[in-house]
């Protein structure tokens, strides 16, 4: 187990902006925070093929049968958002290993430790961000 990896390990350890942006600790912190987000999709990805398997009762009354169709329905586009989620997780995981990960993809600056620490899986500063949103609206409205 490298230095890393146990100064990682620490249930206190934050990344902060006094050390070296994306050093060994940091990129380590953020990988087994991808791994352990990863983990717990999966985990309630098994959980709900569980219980959709289980859940294969006929309900007589229309409106018990609509109740849980709609539930299902739901419940199937969670599990696609959360497919598509684990794809950017996965992706993330690939930036930490090439290097790239923790900066803009637009502007190669690095992306707020801050920013990353909510969103592991972010890919552009807060301000690349912001105008890919303004431009999205620009857009949306014409």
């Amino acid at each position: 187990m490298s230095k890393a990896d146990v100064l990682a390990n620490e249930p206190e350890y934050r990344p902060t902006d006094d050390e070296p942006f994306m050093n060994e600790r940091q990129l380590e912190y953020f990988r087994r925070k991808l791994l352990v987000w990863k983990d717990e999709i999966r985990r309630e990805s098994r959980e709900t093929v569980a219980h959709l398997q289980a859940e294969t009762e006929n309900h007589p009354d229309l409106a018990d049968r609509a109740t849980s169709e709609t539930d299902r329905s739901l419940e199937l586009r969670t599990r696609d958002r959360q497919r598509k989620l684990i794809s950017k997780i996965d992706e993330a995981l690939r930036r930490i290993e090439d290097g790239s990960y923790g900066y803009c993809e637009e502007t190669g600056e690095p992306i707020g430790l801050a920013r990353l620490d909510a969103r592991p899986i972010a890919t552009l500063s807060l301000e690349a961000q912001e105008r890919h949103e303004r431009r999205e609206r620009i857009h949306r409205d014409d």
